[in-house]
């Protein structure tokens, strides 16, 4: 028997899968040396909201193409049955529901245990995960920086190597924009390749989905296989592939045409963001792809009001359902200063401002589906700079307005958001660390539906220039 932890420090999750298969790896020593790697590096990190252990040890898992592997679920609109769900809120308390959200249910199906919940900002709108639920998520290649936002606590866990691959979901970048500032994979999924149900029908007017922090691409694309497709009474879905992402992956792929954004519209790139993007052009031109330097076809500012129209009305109508729900109002003092001051500027806008906000975003949606017949893919940063230090994009009061508070968060990462918008999937590939080693992604879209062409570029990046021998210092390897 092989030694578990020099396993797990050079394993991906298909790999260990295939280790329980043939008797290598014995489920529940993988579940207990998953907690053990997790206790070593949580007290740094904080990146757990519960720990769910006694759970993941009571449960038998399924015999699916996963079987007996750990993992966590983030803290954020997805239930899990008898978990506290506190949605990074004061307000939620001790809320423990008692069901599964639909992504729970499948990964479940496939044998995946649940040993924790994973620290997200409240209700999912800020690019870090910073709370007074629970403190600052840490980045591991730096213990000052954040994390990333909204899914920092599942980012920070894989890129310290606790478990291949955790949950996360992903509004306006909150899968990419962590696995930025963390160094590993993020994909999010077309709109509908994901279920939203049992209990939502779709996140922020169709901009939020659901899928997972990766270390290995084809963890990631093995991922998406399990769980997509529309559960019973979705709204919508998107077009089924012909053929299982992860059976794809090493499919021969045409030169590509890639359209590389270098300017954040009314935002500043900086020197590393630039640095980065430039790096990946080069590293795709190896490969044969052709890239071109275009502009960002998008009025930024306009777009982010059209985005906020629609998430304050969500957020106040969240927070009246939750004050229905527990029986008393939730009270401003209860709810975090950025959360107020969304719902104080734009929670009450009218059915018409709403309304048309929507179709901005359709409209958005044909304008990118046109833009992308002459490319195959966009490029650009993931963010425009460094991984923040804590404290930097957290709001401590709601004396800012909105529009400070979107200059604050969005000049950050401008980009990641408007794909929420057009539903088109898009990735977040860890190709460059800056001279101060902190990482920056790269941000590459594609067509709606066309997850199979960024899983098969990415695994042609990862196997050029692998990013899994970059381990940051805080991590859980025992070898």
């Amino acid at each position: 028997m092989k030694d578990i932890h020099k396993l797990m420090d050079e394993s991906d999750a298909t790999a260990l899968a295939d280790l329980i298969k043939q008797g290598e790896v014995k489920k529940d020593e993988l579940l207990e040396a998953s907690i053990e790697r997790l206790e070593q590096v949580n007290p740094a990190l904080n990146a757990v909201a519960e720990k769910l252990y006694q759970s993941a040890r009571n449960s038998e898992p399924a015999s699916g193409i996963f079987a007996g592997i750990p993992t966590l679920i983030k803290d954020l609109f997805a239930p899990v049955k008898e978990a506290r769900m506190t949605n990074g809120s004061v307000a939620l308390g001790e809320a423990r529901p008692q069901l599964d959200d639909s992504v729970v249910t499948r990964l479940r199906a496939s044998g995946i245990r649940f040993i924790g919940t994973s620290t997200a900002p409240e209700f999912g709108t800020s690019y870090t995960t910073e709370s007074t639920r629970f403190g600052a998520t840490h980045n591991p290649w730096n213990l000052q920086h954040s994390a990333g936002g909204s899914s920092g606590g599942a980012a920070a866990i894989v890129a310290s190597r606790v478990v291949p691959f955790a949950h996360g979901n992903d509004g306006g970048g909150s899968l990419r924009v962590p696995a930025s500032c963390c160094g590993v994979f993020g994909l999010k999924p077309s709109r509908g390749r994901v279920p939203s149900g049992p209990l939502v029908g779709e996140g922020w007017g169709g901009m939020g989905t659901a899928h997972a922090i990766t270390l290995s691409v084809r963890d990631s694309a093995t991922l998406l296989d399990i769980v997509s497709g529309a559960d019973l009474g979705a709204p919508y879905a998107s077009p089924a592939d012909n053929k299982p992402f992860a059976a794809s992956l090493n499919d021969p792929l045409k030169p590509l045409r890639i359209a590389l954004i270098e300017d954040a519209g009314p935002w500043t790139v900086s020197p590393a963001a630039l640095e980065s993007v430039q790096h990946t052009a080069k590293l795709c031109s190896h490969l044969g792809h052709h890239v071109e330097v275009v502009k960002f076809p998008v009025d930024l500012l306009n777009f982010f009001e059209a985005a906020f129209n629609i998430i304050a009305p969500n957020t106040k109508s969240y927070v009246e359902m939750l004050g229905d729900m527990r029986g008393a109002p939730v009270q401003n003092e209860e709810l975090e200063p950025a959360t107020r001051i969304i719902v104080r500027e734009k929670g009450m806008i009218s059915a018409v401002q709403y309304v048309r906000s929507i179709e901005h975003m359709h409209a958005l949606g044909r304008q990118m589906a046109a833009f992308l017949q002459k490319f195959d893919l966009l490029l650009t940063p993931t963010v425009v700079r460094e991984p923040p230090q804590l404290g930097e994009l957290h709001v401590l009061d709601e004396s800012m307005s909105l529009e400070q508070f979107i200059e604050l968060s969005h000049s950050y990462s401008p980009y990641t958001a408007v794909f929420n918008g057009t539903g088109q999937p898009a990735m977040s590939v860890p190709l460059y660390w800056s001279k101060n080693d902190l990482p920056i992604g790269s941000h590459f879209v594609a067509r709606f539906g066309d997850e199979a062409t960024l899983f098969k570029l990415a695994r042609q990046l990862e196997q050029l220039q692998p990013w899994n021998q970059k381990v940051p210092p805080i991590n859980a390897c025992m070898h």
